[in-house]
């Protein structure tokens, strides 16, 4: 059960890392069990933040790139183009 007073990562990038580091302490066998649990709820909670952020950000995407007409506007990647300019 996750705490309700957790405090949320400043960015989508320190949720990532803090995460990472939670999953390097747990899996390394630095912590003992009661430290894991707390880890693992934090880690919980920091995945849930980040499907959250990545919803909102799909979200953002989708209304950028509706068409006049409502449709999506969609624009495939020709072979060996990058995704970033």
């Amino acid at each position: 059960m996750a705490r309700k007073n957790q405090t949320p990562p400043k960015s989508f990038e320190e949720a990532l890392a803090e995460l990472e580091q939670i999953l390097t302490e747990i899996e390394g066998g630095q912590v003992g069990l009661e430290e894991s649990l707390v880890k693992y709820e934090r880690g919980n909670f920091l995945i849930q933040h980040c499907r959250g952020v990545l919803s909102t950000a799909e979200k953002q995407i989708e209304l950028l790139s509706k068409a006049a007409d409502g449709g999506m506007d969609t624009t495939p990647l020709r072979e060996g183009e990058a995704a970033n300019p």
